[in-house]
């Protein structure tokens, strides 16, 4: 039977117990970030974790790490920060470890995008949050990578909950893209003027997108 992981974070945000509970949220980009911190930061005290190995070039995750610091500034400046609408958003950055990355995936480089080595550059993601997540305290953790309709919400979920379960720290369960969340996020990338990548970061993504741009 399939979930419904948006209801099920509903439910978990209706509760008044959970109200200010701390989120280590993973953020994939700025623009992916921007509906789901938009939808949870007056529920939850939010710090985003930004901890991206798959990103191969240097100087592109340079640029997507500035943007998601630029987007968090201008809505912490936003009016109800600390009035009691809104909490404000605190970030932290990873270390970059595109060789991490590239052992992790060792084996599934031919694989298409969304399939196992997809599957595994997601798990090695989490791991890190769950981790930070421990260290700090966090009530929850979790990932804007499900607002994306090319990531697998499910198998993100499964992770999550694996995770969850091994480190004592709760995930919480979200499909983003639900609730027309991606479109949101593309109003919100053209409203912040954030640069909007096409593909997820990693080599093997990209040069799927410059063979399709080709095709077409």
């Amino acid at each position: 039977m399939n979930r419904n992981y948006s209801l099920e974070l509903d439910k978990i945000m209706k509760e008044p117990h959970n109200r200010g509970k701390k989120l280590l949220l993973h953020s994939c980009c700025a623009p992916c970030s921007s509906y789901v911190l938009e939808y949870l930061r007056s529920f939850f005290r939010i710090t985003v974790f930004y901890y991206n190995p798959n990103i191969t070039e240097q100087e592109e995750y340079l640029r997507r790490v500035a943007e998601q610091k630029r987007l968090i500034v201008e809505f912490n400046a936003q009016s109800g920060i600390g009035s009691g609408l809104f909490y404000p958003i605190m970030v932290e950055e990873g270390n970059y470890q595109k060789e991490l990355f590239f052992e992790s995936i060792k084996g599934l480089e031919s694989c298409k995008e969304g399939k196992e080595r997809c599957f595994v550059c997601y798990e090695l993601r989490l791991v890190e949050t769950v981790k930070r997540a421990k260290e700090t305290q966090a009530d929850y953790f979790t990932t804007t990578l499900t607002i994306s309709p090319l990531k697998n919400a499910a198998k993100i979920n499964e992770i999550g909950e694996r995770l969850a379960g091994e480190w004592g720290v709760a995930f919480l369960p979200s499909d983003f893209k639900k609730k027309n969340g991606y479109k949101r996020s593309v109003e919100l990338s053209r409203e912040y003027g954030l640069y909007r990548q096409d593909y997820c970061g990693c080599i093997f993504s990209q040069k799927e997108r410059e063979n399709k741009r080709k095709k077409e």
